[in-house]
């Protein structure tokens, strides 16, 4: 009998942690106006804003990416038409995210282990961006939009 009482109350607890667990993920997958990216969506014009890692300094458009297991974010929002760089941050990078691969500007470069480095994009036009690692493993993206 004793052992009965003991199964019903682990089989209760455990409903209960596993409730609480699936409503709370529930409310986490709510759709809201920024999606994982950081990016805000405008719903009167259907249009993603700037990424949280998109600034403006002196005029020039820096879009900030981390390169470690890859890039992040993976995909960015950005404004076309104004001077832009991408800088890359590595802190004890050694993975092949060290190495940056650009093909529509022929850019292939391998970024030191710690420190940042500046690719100029000149005043991209509107549209879709990308480039990866060295070995194609880790892709990124940045939309420019006008």
């Amino acid at each position: 009998m004793q052992n009965k009482n003991i199964a019903i109350s682990i089989i209760i607890a455990g409903l209960i942690i596993g409730g609480t667990i699936f409503f709370s993920s529930q409310k986490n997958n709510q759709v809201t106006t920024t999606n994982q990216q950081g990016n805000s969506l405008n719903p009167q014009k259907g249009i993603l804003s700037p990424s949280n890692n998109v600034s403006i300094e002196n005029g020039v458009q820096i879009i900030t990416l981390q390169a470690k297991g890859g890039y992040q974010p993976r995909q960015s929002v950005a404004k076309a038409g104004i001077p832009t760089i991408i800088r890359f941050n590595t802190s004890n990078t050694f993975d092949c995210s060290r190495t940056v691969r650009i093909p529509s500007l022929n850019y292939s470069k391998t970024l030191p282990q710690t420190g940042n480095t500046d690719v100029n994009l000149n005043s991209p036009s509107a549209g879709l961006f990308r480039g990866s690692c060295g070995m194609g493993m880790y892709p990124f993206e940045i939309d420019f939009q006008d």
